[in-house]
């Protein structure tokens, strides 16, 4: 059983515990380094062409905006083919209740069919949001795991809960 983590990860100017600090590695990148970590396969980042603002407020305003108008960013490149998996953990933070617009655009372009999906969302507050919905509607003929809702400001220190959570994923194949 061969697996692909596909994940969006904001570095730099981000939320934590009520106020803007500066990362060097992305709430949602350590998280899938540990799901890595836990059951091997690959790991795929999410990367947009025209980059979000460094400004975290400015971000966020990007965000909506893109979520609002059903926007699909470009992406620096493209996973084109699952054919070679059987599990996809799709992790991201939570913007706006679900998944960056980027992470839509890579999802739109594959076909599910036969896979096991599951999200991972890194997150201050909102926890899953409705990104399990949203992966439902996106991800047609896959069948569907538990999804990890991780506090973005513990990251550093929950790899024990990550990679526990996705053995269980892949063992409940």
């Amino acid at each position: 059983m061969a697996n692909v983590c596909i994940y969006y990860s904001r570095r730099g100017q981000n939320y934590v515990n009520g106020a803007i600090a500066e990362l060097t590695k992305g709430n949602t990148e350590i998280c899938a380094e540990y799901i890595q970590a836990a059951v091997g396969g690959d790991l795929f980042e999410v990367d947009t062409v025209k980059p979000y603002s460094s400004d975290y407020m400015t971000c966020t305003e990007e965000a909506q905006a893109e979520l609002r108008r059903g926007a699909r960013p470009e992406l620096k490149e493209m996973l084109t083919d699952l054919s070679g998996y059987d599990i996809i953990f799709v992790c991201s933070p939570c913007w706006w209740g679900t998944f960056p617009c980027a992470i839509f655009t890579q999802l739109e372009a594959l076909d599910f069919t036969g896979k096991k999906v599951m999200p991972l969302m890194t997150h201050e507050g909102s926890g899953l949001g409705h990104c399990e919905r949203d992966l439902r509607k996106l991800c047609k003929g896959a069948s569907f795991g538990k999804g990890l809702a991780v506090h973005g400001a513990e990251a550093a220190k929950a790899g024990g809960t990550v990679e526990q959570w996705a053995k269980a994923q892949v063992s409940a194949r």
